[in-house]
This record gives C-alpha cells, sequence and structure tokens, in this order.
C-alpha cells in the first residue's frame, strides 16, 4: 500500500492515497464525530472527483477511517437559533454536489465500509457504483428519529437500489440493519470478515479499473439514464417535495428529534 498521496479538507479529514495501479482511495478521517460529513470534507469529495474525471480509466474507493464508515451529516452541534439555516445549507448544497459529483463520475467507484454506516454516509455510499461492508456492521437511515423528511432525490436511490417496499422499512422503521440484511437486500455488493475487507475492495477495484474504460464510461451512462427516466417527476411536484423537505428544517419537531437523539431518549413528537 502506498502512503498517504495527498491530505484534502480542512485538518486532513478526508485522505487521498494510490493503494494501486490506476486506483485512487478517498478516506474520510474525522473520527472525534464519527466520520460525520462537514462542508470541507463534502467539498473535498466533490474537488476530488472533479479532478480526477480527467482519466481515461481507474476506479475511485471512498471508504471511513478507525472502523466507521460515516455517521453521516455533521448537523448535531448546530447551535439551536442557527439550525434551520445552517443544516439546511449543508445538506442541500456540499452534500448535494458530493452526490452529484459521484453519481456523474465517468469511471466506476467502490465503496467499501468498514464500520457503521448511517444517515447521509449511507447515501454517499449508495452514491457509488458498488458497496462492500464488513461483517456485522450496522447500516440505516434515522430521518423518522429525527423529524427529518428527507430528499425525493436521496429515496429514489434507495428505491432504485431496493425497491419501495425495503425503503418504506428503511425509512419508516427507522431501525438499523446488519450487513447480511443489507446484503439480502441488495443495499450491498459483498459482505467480508474485518480482516478480509480491505483486499476484497482493492480486488474488485482493481477489476474495476482494468476493464474496458469505453464499456465502463458508456455502461455507466446507460444505466444513470434509464434510471433517470423512471424518475422524472413534474416541476410542479418536484417543487412540492422539496418545499416539504425544507419546512421539517424549520420544524419543532426536528430540534426534538435532535435532542432525543444525542440524549438517547425517546422524542416527545408535536407533529409540528
Amino acid at each position: 500500500m502506498s502512503e498517504t498521496k495527498r491530505e484534502l479538507a480542512a485538518g486532513g479529514k478526508l485522505l487521498w492515497d494510490e493503494p494501486a495501479e490506476q486506483v485512487v482511495r478517498l478516506t474520510i478521517s474525522n473520527p472525534a464525530k464519527r466520520n460525520a460529513l462537514d462542508h470541507p470534507i463534502l467539498d473535498a469529495i466533490t474537488d476530488a472527483l472533479t479532478e480526477l474525471s480527467e482519466q481515461k480509466s481507474g476506479c475511485v474507493i471512498i471508504t471511513g477511517a478507525q472502523g466507521m464508515f460515516s455517521a453521516g451529516y455533521d448537523i448535531g452541534e448546530i447551535p439551536d437559533d442557527e439550525f434551520e439555516e445552517r443544516a439546511e445549507s449543508l445538506v442541500a448544497h456540499p452534500f448535494a454536489k458530493a452526490i452529484d459529483a459521484l453519481e456523474a463520475f465517468p469511471l466506476p467507484t467502490l465503496a467499501v465500509l468498514p464500520g457503521h454506516t448511517i444517515g447521509g454516509g449511507l447515501e454517499l455510499a449508495l452514491s457509488c457504483d458498488m458497496r462492500v461492508a464488513t461483517a456485522g456492521i450496522k447500516l440505516g437511515m434515522p430521518p423518522a428519529k429525527l423529524g427529518l423528511v428527507y430528499s425525493h432525490t436521496g429515496l429514489r436511490r434507495f428505491i432504485d437500489a431496493i425497491g419501495s417496499a425495503r425503503t418504506r422499512e428503511l425509512f419508516l422503521l427507522g431501525e438499523y440493519i446488519d450487513a447480511d440484511t443489507a446484503l439480502a437486500w441488495g443495499l450491498v455488493n459483498r459482505v467480508a470478515p474485518e480482516r478480509e475487507l480491505d483486499e476484497l475492495g482493492l480486488r474488485i477495484a482493481r477489476t474495476l479499473a482494468g476493464n474496458a474504460p469505453l464499456s465502463q464510461r458508456g455502461n455507466k451512462r446507460v444505466i444513470a439514464e434509464l434510471l433517470r427516466a423512471e424518475s422524472r417527476l413534474s416541476d410542479e411536484v418536484e417543487q412540492e417535495l422539496i418545499d416539504l423537505r425544507k419546512s421539517s428544517f424549520s420544524s419543532l419537531d426536528i430540534r426534538e428529534g435532535m435532542k432525543a437523539f444525542a440524549e438517547r431518549r425517546p422524542a416527545r413528537w408535536r407533529g409540528e
């Protein structure tokens, strides 16, 4: 394995190395916050993918350090009087840009999940072409526990990957699932013991990087356009869904949900 080539983002919270020929690995390293995604990390992912998109062939791995992939958005410590603006700003802009950059990236991408993968971290992983996970980890979407209405684009990704019934289970129950369940659902492609995960990830990445680049780019584009054609909404309906999501950021319930989640207690919902 090569030494780290670069540190991207404030404080080196996104690491860049090249563990194999034509394979670039971006490692989220924010251990104090369970690899939560903040503005610098998300912007650095976008910038790295933009730079790497000029390559003719290869593969990009997205992974996490310290036995964790990502706990999702870093919104837990935003002051109450700034919550609506700052939380919506993080989710709607740098997060959306990073997700869009992953989906638009012309070469294969692989998420390697060494540990728990939650919320926005799970959507980030789902935006990669393939996912491999460590046996025994937890994956989940907690919006129902937080009072958050998730984005229609994010929900569409889950429906495309695991179908509407599993998406309802994941989002409406808000419970974690294990890696074996995620494999059965199609949320991840492979599961391996912890000691074998890196080797499995690199083996898949080498194969992805070594396949015909014209085929890789072309097939990615065809798949993306077919999925996009199935999920088109009228402008009126799309705006309604965007407004519904935005309204959740100004609700009393999301503030209560965040506090209850942090304090590990049941939330006292008001429905407003």
